[in-house]
């Protein structure tokens, strides 16, 4: 078990370093909530990498995400009773944040079983949960901040779903040329069919959902992709 150990012992110091310095920048400058929020959002996902490369065995990746979701319920759950928590961590309402990180660790657990466990591809773990994450990010700023064109029926914009398109479309396609084993082409069109199936399960997922649905969808969509222009999966 010392893969599993020494794995969630750099993941813990990375959390204990990166949410210090977050918190302190919020205690001692104006962020506003929003940018905060993304920069909390945008900590868990620069720990993803820890967990697809710094564990000697998939399973302890996966032991360890489920590890942190059991021990982080109660402690957030101990901090929600104090009224500066909330505040600090700008929830939009209580147990947010608490609730946000189980439903993020299940789902690293999900796709490291599938994309390393299963396939061997490290990799595309990386680029289904990018996909979805950080262009969720850029869809939230951009659309808070320039998001004059409402779409119909939704209470998102255009120029929010073209930057979760566009930002989607970049991680997949770095990442998928860093992989390689395709023709060039074959690496634009599997990145701009992901981009748009995240970029529309973003869209239509309700509630925060998207944690879930974007990541799997990017997943499925890429695995398609791959099988059909003979991207070795």
């Amino acid at each position: 078990m010392t893969s599993f150990l020494v794995g969630t012992g750099y993941t813990i110091i990375y959390y204990i370093i990166l949410a210090s310095i977050a918190l302190t920048m919020r205690k001692l400058t104006r962020i506003p909530d929003e940018i905060f929020r993304k920069l909390l959002h945008c900590i868990v996902l620069g720990a993803f990498p820890l967990y697809v490369y710094g564990f000697g065995k998939w399973w302890h990746a996966v032991l360890s995400c489920v590890v942190f979701a059991i021990v982080v319920y109660p402690v957030l759950k101990f901090f929600e009773r104090f009224q500066w928590y909330s505040h600090m961590v700008t929830e939009r309402s209580s147990g947010e944040l608490k609730s946000s990180l189980i439903v993020v660790f299940s789902m690293y657990a999900v796709v490291i079983t599938v994309c390393v466990g299963v396939l061997s591809e490290p990799l595309l773990a990386l680029a289904s949960v990018y996909a979805w994450g950080i262009g969720d990010a850029a869809a939230a700023l951009i659309g808070k901040k320039f998001g004059r064109h409402k779409i119909p029926n939704s209470f998102k914009s255009f120029e929010g779903t073209f930057a979760m398109f566009a930002v989607s479309l970049t991680c997949v396609l770095v990442i998928l040329v860093c992989r390689g084993g395709m023709e060039w082409f074959g690496y634009l069109l599997s990145a701009v069919f992901v981009a748009v199936v995240s970029a529309t399960i973003e869209l239509y997922t309700p509630g925060g959902y998207d944690t879930i649905t974007c990541p799997f969808g990017a997943m499925t969509a890429m695995l398609i992709m791959l099988h059909l222009l003979g991207g070795g999966v």
